[in-house]
């Protein structure tokens, strides 16, 4: 489902708790041009609230600009909302690109976006994973494996052979959209990349489930959902990202790659 208008108004169509995630980037700080639109934050963490189900959770991925040589903290303000109005602050993850932008002559190099995991209720889903290599893979914990307890003293536990592979880190490295795109035109201002989205919602969601998009721009998180058996609702306030989007969703459909 494609809805087309401001998504504080458009999310009043979706019935409660009809929602199992919303994986989004949104507009920040004015560091794109949105077609001049703007966007009423409060009014959207609302419907948000409204149309996740209970043990959903909500993947924000937001940054600050620098105005008058200082952050905005808007991710933080945001956040802060968001569990003001009821959501748990689950996670707060770590999105590190492997190249950046904007070179910085007074502070070190910006490279990195916040990733807040917001969830209503204990989240329901959670799918790990296991892609880190382990360093010392084959091997055990020197000396005793123990575990201090609340009174101080240790409990002895079991010894456990390390696996190959182990859970990643809430900090994630991967390429930026332009780097998957190399060579190509992005028409959108501001996309993330199509890893990033997947894996979310590989995390976050299990096939047949309902995953939204207030703001979905290029389409990023649709073409992840096609891609992995997940229904995608997406809103854009802009007619021409709504048409992209479109776009992606059928070549998807058609088994052609779309990167």
């Amino acid at each position: 489902m494609l809805l087309t208008g401001d998504a504080k108004d458009e999310l009043k169509k979706l019935e409660n708790e009809s929602v199992d995630m919303v994986l989004t980037s949104p507009p920040y700080d004015n560091l794109r041009d949105y077609e001049g639109f703007e966007f009423c934050f409060e009014a959207v963490a609302r419907e948000l609230f409204r149309v996740v189900k209970n043990g959903g959770v909500v993947v924000w991925v937001v940054g600050d600009a620098v105005v008058n040589g200082s952050e905005s903290l808007t991710s933080f303000r945001q956040a802060l909302f968001f569990k003001e109005i009821g959501f748990n602050v689950h996670d707060t993850m770590i999105y590190q690109k492997n190249n950046f932008s904007n070179p910085s002559k007074t502070r070190y190099h910006q490279i990195f976006e916040y990733m807040f995991v917001f969830s209503k209720g204990a989240p329901k889903t959670f799918n790990p994973l296991c892609d880190r290599k382990n360093v010392y893979v084959g091997s055990t914990a020197l000396g005793k494996n123990t575990t201090r307890k609340r009174d101080g003293t240790f409990s002895e536990n079991k010894k456990r052979v390390i696996s190959e592979f182990g859970m990643r880190y809430n900090i994630w490295k991967g390429n930026t959209s332009g780097q998957e795109n190399m060579c190509k035109k992005i028409a959108h201002p501001a996309t993330f990349p199509l890893w990033l989205a997947r894996d979310h919602v590989l995390s976050w969601s299990n096939e047949g489930d309902v995953v939204l998009d207030p703001f979905c721009g290029s389409g990023t998180t649709g073409v992840a959902c096609a891609e992995l058996g997940r229904a995608f609702v997406g809103c854009d306030i802009e007619p021409s990202y709504i048409e992209l989007t479109r776009k992606r969703l059928s070549r998807v459909e058609k088994g052609l790659f779309d990167g």
